[in-house]
């Protein structure tokens, strides 16, 4: 069975990405206790299913404990797991709280000695949260859904549980370091120092997909030369990810703007690892950029 654990802070996203399994053709159900996934798993099977997505929060905080060692019995026993930790910034999370003016599922919880009438606060609540699902990071993949529309987590969800199964799966992505850097990132690579296309004004509209920055970079040695070390260095220790049992190894490559060199980089790399490597690229900025243009552009 094809098995999709969904899990994370609230306001993440989770219900998001559930609607796209549901829409997948997966039998999803939300806000499951971990202690009963085994169970469920077995009364699917028996009847016929062969897809199952289930989402888990702090709300189901006291059976977590065992939820690692559930999802290692349901692998050691054949079914495809995936595993998605969803996670944002506390500044994001207090705003999506405020625009769609919904409490917290910890608000109702009374402070430590306090009397019925004392309630957490939003920001508490959400550093509560996370302070209880920290050790559920390790289990699965991190996504950052800070800066992402929800058109954008939809995307990235249906990318990912697309993948056939394997070792371990290569997340190649380009930001914006004036946005700040993206919480699911494993490694980090600055190219800032690099030439930036902006300065010049036919480049600047245009990013590092398409062909004039793509030749302006190419012509560069500098950026030869770092995409030679990104290069390496991955490949020397891709190696030592797989044998930690790792699913997912995200590389992020930022640059000023999250438009040209990092965006021209990660498909540079994401193309050479794809001959040996099940590779997803994507680009944190850049579809927020085009979504602004198109917005932008005179009704036809």
């Amino acid at each position: 069975m094809r098995i999709v654990l969904i899990t994370g802070i609230s306001g993440s996203g989770k219900s998001v990405a559930l609607h796209v399994l549901e829409d997948a053709g997966y039998f999803c159900v939300d806000n499951l206790p971990p202690s009963l996934l085994c169970d469920l798993v077995q009364t699917r099977i028996q009847e016929g299913a062969s897809r199952l997505a289930v989402a888990t929060d702090a709300r189901s905080a006291d059976s977590l404990a065992t939820l690692r060692h559930d999802i290692d019995q349901l692998r050691a026993d054949g079914h495809d797991v995936k595993v998605f930790f969803l996670t944002a910034s506390s500044e994001t999370l207090i705003t999506r709280f405020s625009e769609t003016r919904r409490s917290h599922p910890l608000s109702h919880r009374l402070l430590p000695g306090g009397n019925p009438s004392d309630r957490l606060t939003l920001s508490e609540c959400i550093e509560l949260e996370k302070e209880m699902l920290a050790d559920m990071q390790e289990i699965g993949l991190v996504m950052d859904t800070s800066q992402l529309s929800s058109n954008k987590l939809r995307g990235w969800i249906k990318d990912l549980v697309d993948l056939e199964r394997s070792p371990l799966t290569l997340l190649i992505e380009s930001f914006a370091f004036k946005h700040g850097l993206p919480l699911d990132a494993d490694l980090v690579f600055d190219v800032r120092m690099l030439p930036n296309p902006h300065y010049d004004l036919a480049l600047r509209p245009l990013t590092g997909r398409d062909q004039p920055v793509i030749d302006f970079l190419d012509a560069d040695a500098e950026v030869a030369e770092m995409f030679n070390d990104i290069r390496r260095f991955v490949e020397k220790w891709l190696p030592s990810f797989k044998g930690d049992n790792r699913s997912y190894l995200t590389v992020a490559i930022g640059c000023t703007g999250g438009q040209h060199r990092s965006v021209y980089l990660a498909e540079r790399l994401a193309s050479h690892f794809r001959a040996t490597e099940q590779v997803v690229c994507r680009h944190r900025q850049l579809d927020r950029r085009q979504q602004v243009v198109a917005a932008q552009s005179p009704q036809q």
